[in-house]
């Protein structure tokens, strides 16, 4: 981090009590309270410290935000602008989020918990890079003209779908919402928001932005509220044309299972992940494979989908990697996510701290080899935070590598065999990432086609761009967000036939 960068975020961090938070809803254009007027305490797992209440938002709710978006979309208000004016108006939503990027980062630390150098370097960036490469996108994506008989003309075209409800998690929730919201907004879509109700602030903001920069009210709503109340009911709801999911695969399954129960609105999930990190002996930077292991599993607290948190390493180098990887850990030790040297922060709430301890304490059941941290450490009062942890003598029946932890929790296995670690590798039912390690090519190639993930990493960890997909396989989920593959969950492809009789 540079001085400058650390001065900017000094300024921020001074200004944290000066915030003001509105927890109410955004249906078509403006601030609205739940309809029964119920609200939820929005604590912060940086000390406890209420931020806000939040609208407890039902089904009453979210029928008057479908009404608006179904309303925006069929009078065209958005959808009957030119792919320049959407873009136009993107680029300027991508403008305002990083120019209220100081308040944002400080929100999104305040109320998820991460440090506050990655709410601001890394999350609204990534935010405002992903809408306003949408924006460019949508002007630049052309539709087709089938190889046809001179005695026709076939026009293969996309459409909005209508209108999209998305569901978006807790861990990143500007990132996310950015995933769904910008492709289906620039593809001409109306859009239902229901954030996490652990994490909403970001979100509702986010709507205002958009509303400042041109998109018309009605067109991007959002409605927080608890699963059951606000997010069952959008899922169910018989005139949403699409649901958009990042979240549990538990819940995950429900959601399709809604979308069929109701008009088969086309249901598209990202789901949870335990991805394994391979490291073979002839890994051609031992160092480099140890920070990104360590690294990446302890990154936004280990909660994140794609953490490599099953960690194969080849029986020959496991000791010298270990040792290297315990020499790490002093740097992940939690600490107030307020303070600009912190790497790792507070666990989102106290119920997601209760999961992670309860997996540490089945991983020592078990039988695996606790090498660090494991127990709950409190740097700031009143907050929710956990050590880095590490197991070793993990195996891959164990629950710790089977199941997601979603907590700085990296389980550590050996083998000796190639064969026998993509079989492990594989023997799980997630399929979201995967890494290899190695300076044999043609290993690289053979185990990187032969693991089944949405993304296989070759001598790095989580290198990434928004002109790539992300997904996965298995239970992993269903359909891809960013790139230009995203533009097929939020359109519909229809062919136009023109029989032509030539005077000719």
């Amino acid at each position: 981090m540079t001085t400058r960068e650390k001065e900017s975020l000094n300024a921020m961090t001074n200004d944290t009590p000066t915030l003001r938070f509105d927890g109410r809803a955004f249906v078509n254009g403006e601030r609205v309270a739940a309809r029964d007027g119920q609200t939820f305490d929005c604590l912060s797992p940086v000390d406890g410290r209420l931020l806000t209440p939040v609208a407890r938002c039902g089904a009453a709710d979210i029928d008057a935000a479908v009404a608006a978006a179904r309303a925006a979309f069929e009078d065209r208000r958005w959808a009957g602008k030119s792919p320049a004016q959407r873009k136009r108006a993107m680029i300027r939503f991508a403008e305002l989020i990083e120019a209220n990027g100081e308040a944002l980062a400080l929100t999104e630390t305040l109320d998820m918990g991460k440090p506050v150098r990655y709410a601001s370097g890394v999350d609204v960036r990534s935010a405002a890079n992903c809408i306003r490469w949408y924006g460019e996108a949508v002007d630049k994506v052309y539709d087709e003209i089938a190889p046809t008989p001179d005695t026709a003309l076939a026009l293969i075209t996309r459409e909005p779908v209508g209108v999209v409800g998305v569901i978006v998690p807790w861990n990143y929730p500007m990132i996310m919402a950015a995933w769904k919201i910008a492709p289906a907004l620039a593809a001409g879509n109306s859009v239902v928001l229901k954030p996490s109700e652990k994490s909403p602030l970001t979100a509702l903001r986010l709507a205002e932005l958009a509303l400042e920069a041109g998109i018309p009210p009605g067109v991007f709503n959002v409605v927080p509220g608890y699963g059951p109340e606000a997010g069952s009911p959008l899922a169910l709801h018989m005139d949403v044309d699409c649901i958009a999911f990042t979240g549990s695969t538990r819940v995950g399954k429900q959601i399709h299972v809604m979308a069929g129960q109701s008009n088969l609105k086309r249901a598209w999930t990202e789901l949870g992940g335990k991805s394994p990190n391979i490291v073979f002996a002839d890994c051609p930077d031992l160092d480099a494979a140890v920070e990104a292991a360590v690294g990446s599993i302890f990154f936004n607290q280990g909660e994140s989908c794609n953490a490599p948190s099953r960690l194969f390493v080849e029986a020959s180098i496991k000791d010298a990697f270990l040792e290297k990887a315990l020499a790490k850990v002093p740097a992940y030790q939690p600490g107030n996510p307020l303070d600009k040297d912190t790497v790792m922060g507070a666990i989102v709430d106290e119920t997601q701290l209760a999961t992670v301890l309860r997996y540490i304490e089945s991983g020592k059941n078990e039988g695996a080899k606790l090498l660090a941290g494991g127990e709950r450490v409190a740097p700031v009062a009143g907050g929710c935070y956990v050590q880095p942890t590490i197991f070793d003598g993990v195996r891959n029946d164990m629950t710790i590598a089977r199941e997601e932890i979603f907590g700085p929790v990296l389980s550590v296995l050996s083998f000796t065999d190639v064969a026998d670690v993509v079989r492990q590798a594989n023997a799980n039912v997630y399929g979201l990432q995967a890494a290899v390690w190695t300076r044999d090519i043609n290993k690289a190639h053979g185990v990187a086609r032969a693991l089944r993930a949405g993304t296989v990493h070759v001598n790095q960890y989580d290198e990434d761009d928004i002109t790539v997909p992300f997904g996965g396989f298995k239970q992993s989920g269903v359909g891809r967000d960013k790139s230009l593959h995203a533009f097929d969950k939020y359109t519909e492809i229809k062919t136009t036939w023109i029989r032509i009789d030539s005077p000719i």
